[in-house]
């Protein structure tokens, strides 16, 4: 890939709280075919790391996503540990992040694939994830030495009450929403950075996985495609969800299948009054402008 673009991303800041350590990436040895999978969360991060996984190994039902692709600024395991694994891993290697693009150290070589969704499907995705979590993960989170800030505490029972914190406190209790989707659509036109939304795989996952192939110049093996897609469908990865989910599903009550939800939108909608949806969509504008607003609602118009 050529480097010769003018505005490349530049790191300005270190994020810390219960979960992140971005100072990791400033130790990370990129290679020129590393892939990088960029979300807020909840915004499909695990089902793209099984689309790539799937394409880079060109269809294969035993992978461990999970662990061939970390999340390198979670705080746990330590960043020694995660380093030295991708640094002895011989495959192309397919590396998570929720941080906002300006705390990450941005390569010109490398791909770069953000996935975004409706924050409000990100909060109800959010509180499933949180509400089902269980001692270990607490324990990790708040106890693991280097936490920077205070710890992350159980959610209300109250689902608007998650909701009402998260709106009025961006993010709470995780990390800040509008700047994470806002540092990444500033450079949505990079040459090695490329958009997929939740809606646009739900409507059309084989598709948008045909485009996300040809982005990664990964040539499709049509006699392994039709098996390829079964074992990025929902259904098979719920089916098989250990195989995805960090520490097989242990940090949630429930196991891995818990920690795979859903995976539909809209759920809000009998909950929200039109006021609170109201809300939510003048900040978006207020806060991402109108044309990014209205992608991330819908992923249309990009």
């Amino acid at each position: 890939m050529s480097t010769e673009y003018n505005s490349w991303p530049v790191k300005t800041r270190e994020l810390h709280n219960h979960h992140f350590d971005s100072t990791v990436w400033n130790n990370f040895a990129f290679r020129n075919d590393d892939i990088i999978i960029a979300t807020y969360a909840k915004a499909g991060t695990t089902w793209m790391q099984q689309i790539v996984a799937q394409l880079v190994f060109n269809g294969d039902p035993g992978l461990q996503v999970a662990e061939m692709s970390p999340w390198l600024d979670l705080r746990v395991p330590a960043k020694d540990v995660k380093l030295s694994t991708l640094a002895a891993q011989t495959h192309r290697r397919l590396i998570k992040t929720h941080l906002p693009l300006d705390a990450l150290v941005y390569s010109p070589e490398a791909k770069y694939i953000y996935i975004a969704r409706d924050g409000r499907d990100v909060v109800w995705s959010l509180y499933n994830h949180h509400a089902n979590a269980n001692r270990l993960w607490y324990d990790l989170l708040n106890d693991t030495p280097g936490r920077v800030g205070p710890p992350i505490a159980p959610p209300p029972e109250d689902i608007r009450e998650y909701w009402r914190g998260w709106m009025d406190r961006d993010g709470h209790p995780f990390w800040p929403f509008w700047e994470n989707v806002r540092t990444w659509w500033q450079y949505r036109h990079l040459p090695n950075c490329l958009f997929v939304h939740f809606n646009n795989l739900k409507h059309d996952a084989p598709a948008e996985m045909r485009r996300i192939a040809s982005f990664l110049d990964i040539p499709i093996d049509e006699s392994r495609w039709d098996s390829i897609v079964e074992y990025c469908s929902f259904d098979w990865m719920k089916k098989n969800a250990a195989n995805s989910v960090p520490l097989g599903g242990a940090c949630w009550d429930g196991g891995a299948e818990v920690f795979i939800h859903k995976g539909v939108n809209g759920q809000w909608k009998d909950v929200l009054s039109a006021e609170e949806s109201a809300e939510y969509e003048a900040r978006a504008i207020q806060e991402l402008g109108l044309e990014c607003a209205r992608w991330l609602a819908t992923g249309q118009n990009l």
